[in-house]
């Protein structure tokens, strides 16, 4: 799981994909979140993600840890990247719950506020700024 953390800083699609099991399950909560199920299909999207979400870096604030369970409290932040127009700064808390098997993350729910990004990129999209 901590590998997977310093794989997701990395930026690198390949890095991240090896921390998880070929039946990882990515469920995310927030309504602007997409889910998915398999290490192929993980791996197929992580280029689009990394690509939106420029300078992606998760700093760990909290980190419990029970058997092959964690949950770690992060904040996210980023440069949005969105259809041609200019780069916003993110900067988002949430909360990742693991399930790990074998060394390798084998199920993550992302659990994140998608209104605070929303509410970011409002504001540098607002008339005046």
């Amino acid at each position: 799981m901590e590998a997977f953390l310093a794989a997701l800083n990395t930026g690198e699609p390949d890095a991240i994909a090896a921390c998880v099991t070929e039946d990882f399950v990515n469920e995310h909560t927030s309504a602007r979140g997409r889910s998915l199920t398999g290490r192929a299909a993980y791996r197929e999207r992580l280029p689009g993600f990394l690509a939106a979400f420029a300078g992606l870096r998760y700093e760990v604030e909290d980190l419990l840890v029970d058997g092959d369970r964690a949950a770690v409290a992060y904040r996210m932040t980023a440069r949005m990247q969105r259809d041609g127009a200019p780069a916003v700064p993110v900067d988002v808390r949430g909360v990742f719950r693991f399930r790990v098997r074998d060394g390798l993350v084998a199920a993550r729910a992302d659990y994140w506020d998608g209104e605070v990004v929303a509410a970011q990129t409002a504001a540098v999209d607002a008339p005046g700024d």
